[in-house]
């Protein structure tokens, strides 16, 4: 069984799909170094441990798959 290496993950960028603990998230903005996510539903919130999103899709995977708005 392979685990993820946390420190090997690309971080996410503008237009990735994350999880941040069990919700899923776009991430909108990363500003000052602070990443900005935004969920169904929600307002915009800023990630408080961005160390531990995971990316589930890329932006370039979301509009490929004809979900690319943010």
């Amino acid at each position: 069984m392979t685990t993820k290496d946390p420190a090997r993950e690309p971080p996410p960028e503008v237009g990735d799909e994350v999880l941040d603990g069990r919700t899923r998230a776009i991430v909108t903005d990363i500003r000052g170094g602070i990443v900005w996510l935004r969920a169904q539903g929600r307002d915009e919130w800023p990630a408080d441990r961005p160390e531990r999103l995971t990316v589930t899709r890329t932006r370039a995977e979301r509009i490929k798959a004809g979900d690319g708005d943010l």
